[in-house]
């Protein structure tokens, strides 16, 4: 399980224009407005127990949802057990609860897991975020993000699959995907960077963070541009941690090319952690538009 969140950096920023008329999900699919932390981050309504509308980071790049500490009192949520949540530089047993109902839009999902955590870096954009929505409540639908219209579209009803039209690139899990069956809710990719001629990585499709990520390695550590100081970013820990900055990367997926992205890397590794399922970590505000279709295990980048 993977929850973790905001490290800002001035290079990487989604474009996004204002636009007049009212936006529409393909195939009228139902609509959700969405808003932006720093341009990047996505935070949509969400009711919690029919209660709300709370406001919600979209994070594709964490499993399980989570709610604010001050929320779940709020809710008189029960918790019913720890479990281990991996951060960026931090590790942590955090209390879980089962939330009756959880919605976004018309998109309802009953008896969802979720963790009970401070948002550290997110609290730290905007107050106003109570939790973070993940993937054990997107998995139930095809879901298209639309950065330049402001739009989040979920459907349950296989709509998106036959309007959405763009190559699939396949989500993959894990180190060794030949041994494992894909598992939706990582979102995995296979990636090549300019650094790594002769090696390709696999990252997450992340829309809980702000800048591409490595994580440290033999194969990424050469990466490390000297001469730089780190940066530092709060957890959800609420402890500062220092992030390496590496040299920039041309990245290519499928048939989509990236020039001279900025990445960084945490100094250290979380104490007593699992080693990551992947190599590190790709913003989705990257592309203007993004389906993901979590039930056949693949993607469209910049979807006509």
């Amino acid at each position: 399980m993977s929850i973790f969140k905001s490290l800002v950096f001035a290079g990487l920023a989604a474009t996004v224009s204002i636009v007049n008329a009212e936006p529409r999900c393909p195939g009228n699919v139902d609509s959700l407005r969405l808003r932006l932390i720093e341009n990047v981050q996505i935070v949509v309504p969400v009711t919690v127990n029919h209660s709300g509308p709370y406001d919600f980071l979209v994070d594709t790049g964490a499993q399980i949802t989570t709610v604010d500490p001050a929320l779940a009192k709020a809710l008189d949520l029960k918790t019913e057990g720890t479990t281990g949540i991996i951060g960026v530089g931090n590790y942590a047993r955090t209390p879980f609860t089962m939330l009756d109902s959880v919605q976004a839009g018309s998109g309802v999902v009953e008896q969802v897991m979720a963790v009970i955590q401070n948002l550290g870096q997110i609290r730290l954009a905007d107050a106003r975020v109570r939790g973070v929505l993940a993937g054990n409540f997107l998995e139930h639908f095809g879901l298209f993000i639309d950065y330049q219209q402001h739009l989040i579209c979920l459907d349950r009803g296989g709509v998106l699959e036959t309007k959405v039209k763009g190559q699939h690139i396949g989500l993959v899990a894990g180190p060794d995907p030949r041994n494992a069956p894909p598992s939706p809710q990582t979102l995995t990719v296979a990636v090549h960077l300019s650094g790594m001629r002769k090696e390709s990585l696999l990252l997450r499709l992340d829309s809980g963070i702000n800048v591409p990520l490595l994580y440290p390695s033999e194969q990424t550590a050469r990466l490390v541009q000297a001469g730089t100081s780190p940066l530092r970013s709060r957890g959800t820990d609420g402890i500062d941690h220092a992030f390496a900055v590496l040299a920039r990367q041309d990245v290519q997926i499928g048939p989509h090319i990236f020039r001279d992205l900025p990445f960084v890397m945490p100094v250290s590794a979380p104490t007593n952690a699992p080693k990551p399922e992947v190599d590190g970590l790709l913003p989705t505000a990257l592309f203007q538009r993004l389906y993901i279709n979590y039930a056949h295990h693949y993607a469209v980048m910049e979807p006509q």
